[in-house]
């Protein structure tokens, strides 16, 4: 009888000495897990592969010599002192080459902006040309010491004024400016008191990039929601033909969220037809 309870006894040991090993193996491959996870949240893996197959998309591209292009702005330094001319080199290995007429600025008005040209082929704007399609929506930086990227513990946007994205995104917006010729159009948002917003890209380095005669009129698309405050008498608009360099012609029109959804979803609706 005691030789049987003792034997009870002992399996019962046993099994809760397999059940808190298997417990204590599950929670290091958990472990092990986060961290893997982690490493590669951190490292060029991941942006690696997002960038590489963005580029990909685009002909006549060397990919890999454009990826070594982008790294060398920001590896093994102080993400914080990341000037956007130490993305020339990146901007040159892309070639831009755009055609006139077709160029279309942006602000406040992001997604619907998109929605517009990704369904009818009238206009580009930055986001849709390899040197902003690849990083759109991405974020980076490297840090002293390493020659890696990371995407997580970077700084943002407003946490100093040369962190890699925001200098990426101002040298990008430069270029593509520079680029401009012909027509070029802007769609402004009608629902923000100051549609020419002081300190935006588009106010602060893009429209004062535009040159003339090479870019001859900007066409201001003024897009009017349910919740519209303005129009194109607005007093910023005065200050955005101000400020366009001396040559270029101006016009603005009051276009409604919904014609444009209309426009971009109707293949038939000539390039303009909107406005």
């Amino acid at each position: 009888m005691e030789q049987r309870e003792s034997g009870v006894v002992e399996r019962k040991r046993r099994r809760r000495k397999c059940l808190l090993v298997f417990g204590v193996v599950l929670l290091l491959l958990l472990i092990l897990a986060l961290a893997l996870g982690l490493t590669l949240g951190r490292s060029s893996g991941g942006i690696k592969n997002t960038f590489l197959e963005r580029c990909q998309k685009f002909k006549d591209l060397n990919c890999q010599n454009v990826w070594d292009a982008f790294q060398q702005a920001y590896i093994d330094r102080d993400p914080c002192s990341i000037p956007g001319d130490a993305y020339e080199p990146f901007i040159t290995a892309l070639s831009l080459k755009l055609q006139c007429n077709r160029m279309m600025f942006w602000s406040k008005t992001k997604d619907l902006v998109h929605s517009f040209t990704q369904k009818q082929d009238c206009f580009v704007t930055v986001e849709d040309v390899p040197l902003g399609a690849i990083l759109d929506g991405l974020t980076w930086c490297g840090k002293e010491g390493s020659k890696e990227t990371f995407t997580t513990g970077c700084p943002g946007w407003s946490d100093c004024a040369n962190n890699p994205v925001r200098s990426f995104w101002n040298q990008a917006s430069a270029a593509f400016a520079d680029a401009a010729c012909g027509d070029v159009s802007a769609m402004l948002s009608g629902s923000i008191e100051t549609p020419f917003s002081p300190g935006s890209v588009f106010e602060s380095i893009e429209v004062r990039r535009l040159r003339s005669p090479k870019v001859k009129r900007m066409n201001v698309i003024l897009v009017m929601e349910e919740n519209a405050v303005t129009n194109c008498t607005n007093a910023s608009l005065e200050n955005l033909q101000k400020v366009l360099n001396a040559g270029i012609s101006y016009g603005c029109k009051e276009v409604t969220e919904a014609q444009i959804h209309k426009c971009s979803s109707d293949p038939k609706i000539a390039c303009g037809a909107c406005w």
